[in-house]
């Protein structure tokens, strides 16, 4: 069948495939069921729904040899954007596998080793150079505002009016990764430029008004916006939206602030996620010495 004009990947294969609109009702249905992220589990599902399409058939109906021909075409291309496109291939399947009770089918799907590189940052004036980019004053405050409290770009859409709270300078960020709640403080600098734009843009509820059905921006919206942006600057290094965030938290470990509080400024479940930040931070080091000598002050 012939692919319509601008429908998603997701609404092709409920119109092609025989069944999908069952798994796709069943996968929906576990985003509340499970409390799982909404975000990562619609990765899975747009997944599962390019695979039904590609084979025209459920994954449960495609044999394994098949299945693993499709990943080692995926696993095998040069291009990063494939290789995100596998590894959320074989998480969807595995989750689509467990789903309909077949553990032996999850197993057997190839393991995927855990990415062993650093986070790549901007440094100061390369943040300074994006920030004075953007021609919209929206494009300026959105990614000025990830980077001054290390948001997720999940985290930025959900943001409301209410959650800015300009007396006492903090940030509420609502029921994110893992279901937790946690408040950030707001900077001076952002607190002035957020005022500016809601002067200008007039937001009603969602800080950050969008296109999608209930009003909100989109994550889509905001890589395109750093994408865009980022082809105005002189900035030649490998980064993304979530860049912003890892340069937060490398930023806040060189100005001296404790890891355990850096976990729960990010809101990180586990201090060994945090702890990766340490191995980019240039932190300066200092000498071993006694704790009795800084207590009455150095001595000579």
């Amino acid at each position: 069948m012939r692919k319509k004009s601008g429908s998603t990947i997701i609404e092709r294969a409920l119109d092609c495939v025989p069944g999908f609109d069952r798994v796709f009702q069943k996968l929906q249905q576990q985003v509340v069921l499970r409390g799982q992220s909404k975000s990562t589990l619609n990765n899975y599902i747009r997944r599962v729904a390019a695979i039904s399409l590609h084979f025209g058939r459920l994954p449960e109906l495609i044999a394994d040899e098949e299945i693993n021909e499709y990943l080692t075409a995926l696993a095998l291309s040069a291009k990063s954007p494939s290789r995100s496109n596998f590894k959320h291939s074989v998480y969807g399947l595995r989750y689509y596998y467990r789903l309909l009770g077949q553990n032996k089918r999850a197993i057997s799907l190839p393991s995927l080793k855990k990415d062993a590189r650093l986070p790549v940052i901007f440094n100061r004036a390369e943040l300074k150079e994006l920030f004075k980019a953007p021609s919209l004053l929206k494009h300026r405050i959105v990614l000025t505002l990830i980077y001054s409290a290390g948001l997720r770009g999940q985290e930025v859409i959900n943001l409301k009016l209410a959650d800015i709270d300009f007396e006492r300078k903090t940030i509420h960020i609502r029921q994110s990764k893992y279901k937790k709640d946690r408040i950030v403080p707001l900077s001076g600098y952002m607190s002035d430029g957020l005022k500016k734009y809601i002067a200008a843009e007039n937001p009603v509820l969602w800080l950050f008004n969008g296109k999608e059905p209930d009003g909100r921006y989109s994550v889509r919206g905001l890589s395109w916006v750093m994408r865009e942006t980022l082809k105005k600057t002189s900035i030649k290094k490998d980064v993304n939206l979530h860049s912003l965030r890892h340069s937060y938290a490398t930023h806040l470990l060189e100005d001296g602030l404790n890891i355990v509080t850096l976990k729960e400024l990010l809101g990180h479940a586990e201090i060994t996620t945090t702890m990766i930040y340490l191995h980019v931070a240039q932190c300066p080091l200092i000498k071993p010495h006694s704790p009795l000598d800084t207590l009455y002050g150095d001595r000579k």
